[in-house]
């Protein structure tokens, strides 16, 4: 959920609601915080830290790291992961001065804000709220992405059921159903098998 006006009443800012600030007037935009790669979880927990303890919270306001749920099968098993939508990157919605500059430039991890000039100092460009707004929605509201790990036309492997062991191709995915139709040869012609997405794997 996107919240795009003040908390109201019975609501508070730790609810998970990540408040846009579309009608606050302080000056407060979003900006692309660039990291290292894989460190961008870290970059979120240790500028967190530092907001609380440089007392910045009345002017850096969130740190969020997009990502998506995606739902991975190997070896016969559904694990749902966390995938990040922008690896290397971190949104910080902030009042841009020098300050709030020098708090998140400074944070282990980070290399510069996206959209600036060759001079790191200057005044990076903001992300539009509605840009903002639609990641964020797709973040709350997107369903799962299913990995599966393989595609019509590749060879697969049967590991569950009466027709284990036996190898085939894929023919068609049902992402909906969780189903794939595979081809595999039985008493001298290819046969269609449909079977649940942990009865294959690829070859």
């Amino acid at each position: 959920m996107v919240k795009q006006a003040n908390p109201t009443e019975g609501e508070s800012p730790d609810d998970g609601v990540i408040d846009l600030g579309l009608d606050a007037t302080d000056g407060r935009a979003w900006y692309i915080v660039q990291t290292y790669s894989g460190y961008e979880n870290k970059v979120k927990l240790d500028l967190e830290q530092r907001i609380r303890s440089m007392d910045m919270s009345d002017r850096i306001f969130n740190v969020v790291v997009p990502t998506e749920d995606e739902i991975e099968i190997r070896d016969g098993q559904r694990k749902t992961v966390s995938k990040k939508l922008f690896p290397g990157y971190v949104f910080v919605q902030m009042v841009m001065d020098d300050d709030t500059w020098y708090v998140v430039r400074n944070t282990p991890g980070v290399t510069g804000f996206a959209g600036t000039t060759m001079d790191e100092r200057a005044k990076p460009t903001p992300l539009p709220d509605t840009e903002v707004e639609q990641i964020l929605r797709q973040m709350q509201s997107a369903q799962p992405k299913i990995n599966i790990g393989f595609a019509e036309g590749e060879t697969v492997l049967v590991t569950d059921g009466p027709f284990s062991d036996m190898i085939g191709t894929v023919d068609t995915i049902d992402l909906d159903r969780g189903r794939v139709r595979v081809m595999v040869s039985m008493f001298g012609r290819d046969t269609p098998v449909e079977l649940d997405f942990l009865q294959v794997e690829k070859q």
